[in-house]
């Protein structure tokens, strides 16, 4: 049976409390099933954010984008965890990620590591806080049992077994670094071929787990070639073609992108898309195009 479509919005600035709890009503107002928070230095703490979202709102469910495992001690986390989700009434979900931003490691005095040394903490990190959670002696306890919905997000075929053993979500970026170390768009069949990795992995699983998608770029627009030409500048390495196809980059009307979307579930498997803050009113439509 396929899932039903899901959309988030992550917000990448705070404000004021008032300011804040203001953003997240609008969100739930224009039909956002939940509303998610990054972990990046300069941005506002996920965990704090995540309660007063919910306190807002009353429908979505609120989430981190993904956290950075390499900031986090899991035994510290898995006492978050709990709390967030227990002060949200069980509605968190929780996204976690390897970290690939070296300059916030190096700000916040950790350790930055090699790429195998952050997946190993990954997993463990993953593993630790599975354990502390379903704990029954554990406290606090987790609203949500026996733990909270865990979404993890990669590219490389060590995360990708990660998530398949363990993840509820899977999150797709369709990035993978340059030889400057910089994130680059991968193009569609690359990305393709990374999805199908990771069904390969998933094979043996009871329950498939929900994919997701991060969405860079919502451009409104009756031109789609002339938007697409736009980007390119953005998108080293795609063609124009590329760019019309990729799932990171919703061009044209409001039926054109709920279109994409309708084709991007149907090559990939995606049910599950995330948009970034700067596209909440942009993208509403395409929500409510979709569900009718």
């Amino acid at each position: 049976m396929t899932r039903p479509l899901r959309f988030a919005v992550n917000m990448l600035s705070g404000g004021t409390s008032a300011e804040w709890r203001e953003k997240c009503r609008r969100a739930e107002a224009l039909g956002y099933d939940v509303i998610l928070v990054p972990d990046h230095l300069g941005m506002p703490a996920p965990f704090p954010s995540l309660v007063a979202a919910a306190e807002a709102t009353e429908r979505p469910r609120v989430g981190t984008f993904v956290l950075n495992a390499g900031f986090w001690n899991p035994t510290l986390l898995a006492r978050e965890v709990a709390s967030t989700d227990q002060l949200t009434g069980g509605r968190l979900e929780l996204g976690l990620g390897t970290g690939y931003v070296r300059a916030e490691h190096e700000r916040a005095g950790l350790p930055f590591g090699s790429p195998r040394e952050r997946v190993d903490h990954l997993e463990r990190t993953v593993t630790e806080l599975t354990r502390l959670l379903a704990d029954p002696e554990h406290c606090p306890a987790a609203a949500q049992s026996p733990r909270v919905p865990l979404l993890l997000g990669g590219n490389g075929n060590r995360v990708l077994r990660l998530t398949a053993r363990h993840a509820d979500i899977a999150g797709f970026t369709g990035t993978a670094k340059d030889a400057a170390g910089n994130l680059r768009l991968i193009s569609p069949d690359a990305l393709q071929e990374r999805v199908a990795a990771y069904q390969g992995f998933a094979a043996g699983r009871a329950e498939p787990a929900e994919l997701n998608y991060l969405v860079r770029t919502v451009a409104a627009g009756g031109d789609r070639r002339a938007l697409a030409r736009d980007l390119l500048a953005d998108t080293p390495g795609l063609t124009e073609d590329e760019v019309l196809a990729h799932p990171a980059l919703l061009t044209g009307t409001v039926k054109d992108m709920a279109e994409q979307l309708r084709g991007h579930r149907e090559r990939y498997g995606f049910t599950y898309f995330t948009v970034v803050e700067p596209a909440l009113e942009a993208f509403a439509p395409v929500i409510e195009e979709l569900r009718g």
